[in-house]
């Protein structure tokens, strides 16, 4: 699997899924949790393991205020890449980005104070599929049921953003298969059944979690703050989503919490961020047809009830008729 994952007090694995600048090791390095592993991992009957060992970080922007357990781990044996100095210094400047945005680091797991030894946690209790919407449309947190769980985990989508790959300067709508498409030797819709199997097998929430943008999109807003996202998930562990009431946004059905800590409702509510909500359906129309479009390579083996959990065009066409006539 491509994804992260760490442990709690009392012994709950989650697991977190994503592409490359989504979030995978800055969320999983949680002071209030220990660390399994940053990337690679496997799934047995009961456990969840890690292959590599290591760690591999961005750390444009990097502050021991903001990401602490990442800031500690640079240390000797760790391996820097693409980052510049303070003129006349031996101190690594964190927002020198003029090699690249890409700035890394390495670092073997131990280097992060909590890590577990040997790396393997219980079954997840929490899933989290974690995507850097540009577009400004889905909300930073949404729970998904099992049919959900599975089409969003075929599709794989997020955005190549800039400094994550040659050639990229603004982000751009992408979708990898299980978030590892290059990896899967097997049809996606395998991967995707064997999630359903143990999902059905025990009681495992599945989260999608936003963390690129909102009100208006990359173009007209700034990046989801991290102490957000950090805020909602922690409330997702703790089980403080389990009996708030949810709301959907349109074209998408996504189902997300109308109240959470102190994060404020027009946050939650991608569609409220927006200056113009209109403006927001058309952006939504357009990423939904994204998913349709992309969808149809994995149809032939996906269920219908899997197909019916994203976008679903007679759907749209009935909210465009009797919502947003002006699309």
């Amino acid at each position: 699997m491509h994804c992260s994952a760490n442990i709690g007090k009392n012994g709950d694995t989650a697991i977190f899924f994503g592409l490359s600048g989504t979030g995978k090791t800055t969320l999983s390095s949680d002071p209030e949790r220990k660390l399994i592993g940053d990337d690679e991992h496997g799934w047995s009957d009961d456990k969840v393991f890690n292959f590599e060992g290591g760690c591999y970080a961005k750390c444009v922007n990097l502050s021991k205020e903001n990401e602490p357990q990442i800031f500690n781990a640079i240390k000797f044996g760790s391996l820097l890449e693409n980052t510049r100095f303070y003129p006349g210094t031996s101190t690594v400047n964190y927002e020198d980005i003029s090699v690249t945005e890409n700035t890394r680091v390495s670092y073997p797991s131990h280097y992060i104070e909590n890590a577990v030894s040997p790396a393997i946690g219980n079954a997840p209790k929490n899933i989290f599929f974690l995507t850097c919407d540009a577009y400004g449309i889905f909300p930073p947190i949404s729970r998904l049921n099992i049919h959900q769980a599975m089409y969003y985990f075929i599709s794989g989508y997020t955005a190549k953003v800039a400094g994550t790959e040659m050639g990229v300067t603004e982000p751009t709508a992408t979708f990898s298969a299980c978030f590892g498409k290059a990896f899967l030797p097997l049809h996606p819709a395998k991967y995707a059944q064997l999630l359903g199997e143990k999902l059905k097998s025990g009681k495992i929430n599945v989260w999608l979690v936003n963390t690129g943008w909102i009100a208006g999109g990359a173009k007209k807003s700034k990046r989801m703050k991290l102490s957000y996202t950090r805020a909602m998930i922690h409330a997702a562990l703790n089980g403080e989503l389990d009996n708030v009431e949810y709301e959907k946004i349109p074209f998408f059905n996504l189902e997300f919490p109308k109240t959470c800590r102190d994060i404020p409702y027009n946050v939650l509510n991608p569609r409220k961020s927006w200056e113009n909500t209109e403006e927001y359906d058309k952006a939504a129309l357009n990423l939904a047809k994204k998913f349709i479009d992309n969808f149809k390579e994995f149809e032939d083996l996906a269920s219908p009830e899997i197909i019916s959990a994203g976008p679903v065009l007679e759907k749209i066409n009935r909210f465009i008729k009797y919502s947003c006539k002006k699309l």
